[in-house]
């Protein structure tokens, strides 16, 4: 081999080796990104992390009853925004995933169902008690079975169940009653001299009537998965 052949050949090894050395990095690179929890999924995680907190500041008297309901109400409305913004920031910055479609719902359902047990449990809100249990009783089974079905399907056929309109809905209802329930003595009670938790009846309603709307749609719509004549 001529001086000429060698050089063109020891380049060409060269530039091989700085290829493959480019495909590593690149690789690495695309593993880290991969294995790093995006924006939108740590404020789902986050709003998980607040439930108990929560639940604490609804059942425990802190400095009094009314700063209590402040404090609950304040970290409520915390994660209810954080609920919007990580679905946001998702479909934004194209941060779509199968653990955020799926967490996303299941941290609203963790978030729905123990401020509704809390409010049950607590000395604070024993003049509703009787309705609330039932209410608390409506929503922990519809999504106890929704919840279910997301499972089936996801084992079934490999599909992550995305909460509808009608859901998004009823999450939203859920929020607002919790608000109200928690807030209507101090704000709406004195104020426009109402009856008391006139307006967390009509919230409850509200959100009970969405609540099995939006399950019978699920139920309508993936009914194929646990169809007992199959």
């Amino acid at each position: 081999m001529n001086a000429q052949n060698k050089e063109v050949a020891e380049y060409g090894d060269q530039n091989d080796q700085n290829d493959q050395n480019n495909d590593n990095n690149n690789n690495g690179h695309k593993n880290n990104q991969t294995n790093k929890i995006n924006l939108p999924n740590k404020l789902t995680i986050f709003r998980i992390i607040l439930v108990p907190v929560i639940m604490f500041f609804i059942v425990v008297p802190v400095f009094s009853e009314s700063w209590s309901k402040i404090l609950a109400a304040a970290l409520f409305l915390i994660t209810s925004l954080t609920d919007l913004l990580d679905g946001f920031l998702a479909r934004k910055l194209s941060l779509v995933t199968d653990f955020g479609k799926f967490m996303d719902p299941l941290a609203d359902k963790f978030m729905v169902v123990a401020a509704l047990m809390a409010i049950t449990a607590s000395e604070i809100f024993t003049d509703i008690r009787f309705i609330a249990v039932w209410v608390t009783a409506v929503v922990f089974f519809r999504e106890l079975a929704v919840t279910s079905l997301r499972l089936v399907a996801r084992s079934s056929d490999e599909i992550v169940i995305a909460a509808n309109f009608v859901a998004k809905l009823k999450t939203l209802s859920q929020c607002v009653c919790i608000m109200t329930v928690l807030l209507e003595d101090m704000v709406l009670t004195e104020n426009l001299k109402t009856p008391p938790y006139l307006f967390s009846y009509i919230t409850m309603g509200i959100m009970v009537a969405l609540t099995v709307l939006s399950g019978f749609v699920y139920f309508k719509s993936y009914w194929k998965y646990i169809d007992p004549a199959k």
